[in-house]
């Protein structure tokens, strides 16, 4: 699925399983990191498309970079987003670290189902254990059922803690 927002459908149902434990922003962004490289092998027509970056070394690397460069950024706009105020919502270092890594290992865990050309277990071994244990059309499903899920519980739970919350307060 390259440069897909499919990716982001089980992303979405671990922030809403998660919450304040799980950055979407940062999943989001490490989604956008992995498939540079076969952005740019698509554009160019040169290099690889699913190259070292959908292996579980480039996915341990990439989702370390999503959290290093990811989290100040993430905050910066959470700043900005309260008019500069100081923000209880703020994105710790394990939940950037763990939020990169889900979304890069999930990344490559999802395509080495479907592509052929992708050899997750780079440099160790050429094998692809997981091709065919899904079809494309099954793996883009489950990524769209998971969003529609998660953003319904997400959506829902929040509904319901607004409620409870106006019902305190007319009390």
């Amino acid at each position: 699925m390259p440069v897909t927002p499919l990716h982001m459908g089980p992303g979405l149902l671990l922030k809403a399983l998660m919450r304040g434990a799980f950055s979407l922003i940062i999943f989001g962004y490490a989604q956008v990191l992995i498939d540079l490289q076969p952005l740019v092998a698509l554009t160019t027509g040169r290099g690889e498309l699913h190259g070292w970056t959908h292996t579980w070394v480039g996915a341990v690397a990439i989702g370390s970079f999503a959290a290093v460069t990811g989290r100040p950024l993430t905050n910066a706009a959470l700043r900005i987003l309260r008019g500069g105020a100081r923000s209880r919502l703020t994105v710790s270092w394990p939940v950037a670290l763990g939020s990169g890594l889900i979304g890069t290992l999930s990344h490559v865990a999802l395509d080495s189902l479907i592509y052929r050309d992708m050899h997750a277990l780079w440099p160790w071994s050429p094998a692809q254990p997981w091709l065919g244990a899904a079809t494309s059309a099954q793996v883009y499903a489950g990524c769209f059922a998971s969003g529609v899920i998660g953003a319904a519980l997400y959506l829902g739970v929040n509904w319901r803690r607004d409620r409870r919350s106006k019902d305190a307060r007319s009390r």
